[in-house]
């Protein structure tokens, strides 16, 4: 690859690649809205990191607007396109599923509609296990995911059989990836991992939903961001996971850990479980590893007292950030 589209440049995961991808002498044309989703000082945190890098180029727009994208394919010319810009969040898409189609949805619909125009014959999307809601775990690939529980996960569902259509009238090349609970430096504060630690630190109640004995599968950001970029590497169409690899962990677990590596007891707040929240997730990475040659390389312990170093690092305006739960 010469030169990409990446979506979602000033998100978690998306700028991670995008920094591995400059790394790698690799032209990124970086676009995001830059909505108020979360605090937009982690947004522009990101984006500052990779502005400061070269062969990166910003575009501030909505993807589920056709004629706010249409020009940069008009004027660049894209080996592949990464479709990592997303609204998040399982229990803000029950507030306003809207936002969520009209980004994840239509957003993947206009991209596939100028790749198809503009001759651009690979994408690789992000998706979620958000999907594997009520199967059997370990979560495999070849499970049904025809039941989401959220539209957040309806949206990503529909990206997701879009892409496969695109691929089955256009010979479009598509790898989709399912993520699992990622965490790491610069995360999205609505993702238990920052927040927990910033109410730890400063000691305010951590609101916990359910018992603390729910489990997850945590990925670190580099893991997540480097299987993503493998993905440009597949022909036809492929849906991944990427998850930690091992044992999931609970909730609790992470609790304890975040404590004895600040040296802080949390206090809880108990709410009953969420609706909307998977009582437990667990990725089979089999094709992972055995297509693309991909293997986490961070374990938790590892990966937790880099975020938390980062987190007490950046104190003076990461002690800032506004917590929405």
């Amino acid at each position: 690859m010469k030169k990409v589209f990446l979506t979602g440049a000033a998100g978690f995961i998306a700028s991670r690649a995008a920094q591995l991808l400059l790394e790698d002498g690799v032209e990124v044309v970086g676009f995001d809205n830059l909505n108020d989703a979360y605090d937009l000082r982690l947004k522009q945190y990101r984006l500052d990191q990779l502005q400061a890098m070269d062969g990166f180029t910003f575009r501030g727009g909505d993807m589920g607007r056709m004629a706010e994208v249409r020009p940069i394919f008009e004027e660049n010319e894209f080996d592949a396109v990464f479709n990592l810009g997303a609204r998040a969040g399982v229990r803000y898409s029950i507030e306003n599923p809207h936002v969520y189609l009209q980004s994840n949805a239509q957003g993947c619909l206009n991209l596939l509609e100028l790749m198809r125009e503009f001759g651009v014959k690979k994408k690789i999307l992000a998706s979620t296990s958000s999907l594997y809601a009520g199967q059997p775990m370990p979560f495999v690939e070849t499970l049904p995911v025809d039941r989401p529980l959220s539209p957040y996960a309806a949206s990503k569902k529909a990206a997701e059989v879009m892409c496969y259509t695109y691929h089955h009238l256009f010979d479009i090349d598509v790898a989709i990836f399912r993520y699992f609970t990622v965490y790491g430096p610069a995360g999205r504060p609505d993702m238990a991992p920052f927040r927990f630690i910033k109410w730890i630190q400063e000691g305010t109640p951590i609101t916990l939903y359910g018992d603390g004995t729910q489990t997850r599968d945590f990925t670190y950001v580099d893991d997540i961001a480097s299987g993503t970029i493998l993905g440009a590497q597949n022909e036809g169409y492929e849906i991944y996971n990427l998850g930690g690899g091992k044992a999931p962990v609970s909730l609790i677990d992470l609790i304890h850990h975040m404590e004895e590596r600040l040296g802080k007891k949390a206090v809880i707040d108990w709410q009953p479980p969420h609706s909307a929240d998977m009582k437990d997730t667990s990725a089979n990475i089999d094709k992972a590893r055995e297509k693309l040659g991909w293997e986490p390389q961070v374990d938790l312990r590892e990966g937790l007292d880099t975020t938390i170093d980062w987190y007490l690092d950046n104190h003076d305006w990461a002690s800032q950030v506004e917590i929405q739960v």
